[in-house]
């Protein structure tokens, strides 16, 4: 799934393509995505402009004059950018195309239609998939002091706290993983029995290591590209995650796996405590 970085990239990817263009036509040939595609969506976006484009979370918001366009890439979607003339044909998986006034078009893909293609006639803030997200984690808001009060009385898994969307969003299992290792803190302890020093240790790994896969492109993933087409290069410096039984990159201890929340958790039983 693509997680954080991914989306960010994307978001950086489509912005300079489709910000301040007037929608021309929107094509909806699939409308069973995780949630169904407005059927009106070309009657709905016709002629608008579009006004800005941004992320909460792992969600794309396109704005318009009337509403918003909430784009979430499920398991395997993307969004791709064709430049004027050179538009690819439709493929199978190739659910949704914008085409803009310029001649641009934007097409959304989705293999497992996991993803969501969303019009929502209000404000950001008042949509009801955001109203309870917690602060994102590359803002001032999210910091030791903020992340102190919301586990002190967690007992579950650090893990599980840092992949719930009302504690901190886009913290997905790959990152958790990877940002739980550098921090040295064990995957499995109780969220409230975090020092104050592995706190700040841990809110400053969480933004670097976010902060490092969006530089580098966000994660190859097996269903994922970008807008332009290229992967990502982030799993080229994976500590921890996918690499069960092979040596810590560390102190050289078998990378060991277990299951938490029903996923996959990496660690090293040796430098995470």
């Amino acid at each position: 799934m693509p997680e954080l970085p991914e989306v960010e990239t994307t978001l950086r990817g489509i912005s300079p393509h489709i910000q301040g263009k007037t929608v021309v036509s929107a094509t909806v040939r699939q409308t069973k995505l995780r949630w169904p595609v407005p059927e009106d969506l070309n009657g709905i976006l016709q002629l608008q402009n579009v006004l800005s484009c941004s992320r909460r979370a792992k969600y794309l918001i396109i704005r318009f004059q009337t509403g918003i366009l909430l784009i979430h890439l499920g398991m395997s979607g993307s969004l791709r950018i064709f430049r004027q003339d050179k538009h690819t044909p439709p493929g199978k998986h190739d659910h949704i195309d914008l085409l803009f006034d310029d001649g641009t078009l934007l097409r959304y893909h989705d293999p497992r239609r996991f993803g969501a293609f969303l019009w929502y006639p209000g404000a950001v803030e008042t949509h009801p998939l955001l109203t309870k997200l917690g602060p994102e984690p590359l803002d001032t808001e999210f910091n030791a002091g903020y992340l102190t009060a919301a586990l002190h009385k967690r007992k579950g898994p650090i893990k599980s706290a840092l992949m719930d969307n009302a504690v901190v969003v886009g913290v997905g299992n790959i990152y958790a993983n990877e940002s739980l290792f550098l921090a040295g803190i064990a995957p499995n302890r109780p969220a409230s029995s975090l020092t104050a020093p592995e706190i700040a240790l841990l809110t400053e790994t969480i933004r670097s290591v976010l902060q490092r896969a969006i530089e580098k492109g966000g994660s190859t993933l097996r269903d994922f590209v970008d807008s332009e087409g290229k992967s990502g290069y982030f799993q080229q410096e994976y500590r921890v995650y996918g690499r069960h039984r092979q040596p810590c990159l560390q102190c050289g201890t078998p990378i060991e796996k277990s299951i938490i929340g029903q996923r996959g958790t990496f660690y090293c039983p040796h430098c995470q405590q």
